[in-house]
């Protein structure tokens, strides 16, 4: 597969808070898990749309590392949807040249589940088409935490970039636009290191009911972010507006 053209004015990296299953289930009368299963089906959706607007790294908030307080049966069918996605998705990901990595701590999985995280990433490790991140058990202060463990135990010194390449997302680079759907205005432990220049855009649209209007105006918001990096208006015009750091292979 060639590489990805990017649309002028498209972001390289984007990330999404996938936020408001339950709300749009609780509004229909249906179980909570019922609007789990419809926001992967927006997770399809949203890859097709990414695809087709030249976005390289496609990464996204499945299950953070505070919602296994939610109540036990949501956790379960949870675990459940992820297992039969990964049965039914990984092959047409596959074909469709997409790149899985799974960001998280994977000790609280069950073994089976961690193999077959395994497997998907090792089955599609070569393909050069969009990076997917589903990000299932993360929490950006677990992420920091990991990483500076990294280097300790190799008795590394822990500085900025160091610690960058420790991260679960070290294979990409940062974000450049974070949207959060659902009316909610905060990040919620997602990225919290790689989103110190990350563009951030709010949707009052619960996940299931974003849609392909919203998704472009997301990224017409986007193109009119003037991103400085610390600098000033007027040195934009001498250099990139953005640091380019290249895709790589997770080790």
């Amino acid at each position: 597969m060639p590489p990805i053209e990017r649309r002028t004015g498209a972001p390289r990296h984007l990330a999404v808070v996938m936020d408001g299953n339950g709300r749009w289930a609780k509004q229909r009368y249906l179980p909570r898990l019922a609007g789990h299963r419809q926001g992967l089906e927006k997770l399809r959706e949203l890859v097709r749309w990414c695809s087709e607007a030249g976005v390289q790294v496609l990464t996204v908030f499945a299950f953070s590392s505070e919602n296994w307080s939610r109540p036990a049966d949501e956790v379960s069918g949870l675990m459940g949807l992820l297992a039969r996605a990964l049965e039914r998705e990984v092959g047409e990901l596959h074909r469709a040249g997409v790149r899985l990595h799974f960001p998280g701590d994977r000790l609280a999985l069950s073994g089976e589940l961690q193999q077959q995280l395994a497997q998907a990433e090792q089955r599609t490790a070569a393909n050069q088409g969009l990076v997917l991140n589903v990000c299932f058990n993360y929490g950006g202060r677990w992420d920091v935490v990991q990483a500076a463990q990294q280097l300790a135990a190799r008795g590394e010194p822990i500085t900025e970039a160091a610690l960058s390449g420790a991260l679960a997302l070290a294979h990409v680079p940062p974000p450049d636009l974070i949207i959060r759907t659902g009316g909610e205005q905060r990040l919620s432990n997602f990225l919290l290191w790689q989103a110190a220049y990350s563009e951030l855009y709010f949707s009052a649209a619960l996940w299931p009911a974003f849609d392909r209007a919203e998704f472009e105006a997301a990224l017409a918001a986007y193109a009119q972010r003037e991103r400085r990096f610390g600098r000033v208006s007027e040195q934009l015009s001498d250099a990139p507006a953005e640091p380019v750091q290249p895709l790589r292979a997770a080790a």
